[in-house]
């Protein structure tokens, strides 16, 4: 699904299949889908975000969190949470919040 650049939604998108959501307009409220979403440069969402795969291109402001990754692309700006497996904040993004990657279940458990 794509969501034009002129194209404004508030309220929340949801997802029970795997289909991914391209944002090249404007989201307020919460995104909860199966699949990827990519924020696409000059985009904006603002908003609590859950997806197998989040790229921002753009600007994201709310907690991220994502079964397989975070992007944030040279060009993205991202303030809030991110929540992965795997986290990448590219040379020039801006981020601004909190990352948690990895297996943090081994974290705590003590070295044998």
């Amino acid at each position: 699904m794509i969501i034009g650049e002129h194209i404004r939604i508030v309220g929340s998108i949801e997802g029970a299949s795997d289909e991914d959501l391209v944002v090249r307009g404007r989201v307020e409220g919460a995104i909860r889908v199966r699949g990827a979403v990519v924020v696409e440069a000059g985009a904006w969402v603002m908003a609590e975000v859950q997806a197998r795969q989040v790229t921002v291109h753009g600007t994201l402001r709310g907690d991220v969190r994502a079964s397989d990754g975070i992007e944030v692309s040279r060009t993205g700006r991202m303030l809030g949470d991110a929540i992965a497996p795997r986290v990448t904040i590219a040379a020039g993004a801006a981020f601004r919040g909190r990352v948690e990657m990895g297996d943090a279940g081994s974290a705590d458990e003590a070295p044998p």
